[in-house]
């Protein structure tokens, strides 16, 4: 079943977008650092990547063809958010 609705998220999501997520899956096997793979897979910086996988991981698609690894990346944001909120609250 899981295949099936990562098949069809996969028909809706644009190519990039499905190898910036399966690229952010398994980043961590390249031999380079990941500014510098994302730099020679999608001819983009860093910066413009997080933002570009930022909107993407919001998008019921993403949702659909990378299930944990969306909901994973979602929680991980939420958790960056609330600590920079505590940081300004205290300071």
């Amino acid at each position: 079943m899981s295949e099936a609705l990562s098949f069809a998220g996969a028909a809706d999501l644009a190519e990039r977008d499905a190898a910036i997520l399966d690229f952010e899956d398994s980043w961590f096997t390249s031999s380079v650092p990941k500014e510098q793979a994302i730099m020679e897979h999608f001819s983009m910086t860093a910066a413009r990547y997080y933002q570009h996988l930022n909107t993407l991981i919001d998008t019921p698609e993403a949702l659909a063809y990378k299930p944990l690894l969306v909901k994973r990346l979602r929680r991980m944001r939420v958790q960056r958010q609330s600590a920079r909120s505590a940081r300004r609250l205290q300071g």
